[in-house]
């Protein structure tokens, strides 16, 4: 029932590809930040991608030239094409959503496992 919910997390072989999406619900007013974290089994929640409500995106060093962060307004979805999949790679993936709203400024998602084999 998560007002923010991610999906796509797999078990893929090194080289391969996936792609998480991130459904947004229509309750969430004046988002004005979306991203995909990730944390390793023993590490820190670390950001992966983010994108601003005007459409600029930024990455990691580490994903940089292999993830895409992307949204479709129209379905109010997020989405993390993930290319060239390492086994480091291997971690949950969450959305995370900013509002200014006052009501609640910050939204997770309950995670989804990407597991990438060697």
């Amino acid at each position: 029932q998560g007002e923010v919910v991610e999906s796509g997390g797999g078990l893929v072989q090194s080289g391969g590809s996936l792609r998480l999406s991130c459904a947004v619900s229509r309750n969430i007013f004046s988002i004005y930040l979306m991203g995909w974290y990730r944390q390793a089994a023993g590490n820190q929640r670390e950001l992966v991608a983010q994108i601003t409500n005007g459409g600029s995106t930024q990455y990691s060093d580490s994903v940089k030239g292999r993830f895409t962060i992307s949204r479709d307004n129209a379905k109010n979805t997020m989405y993390l094409q993930m290319n060239s999949l390492k086994p480091e790679d291997t971690a949950v993936y969450y959305c995370n959503v900013k509002s200014s709203a006052a009501s609640r400024l910050v939204y997770w998602g309950q995670g989804t496992q990407v597991t990438v084999s060697s």
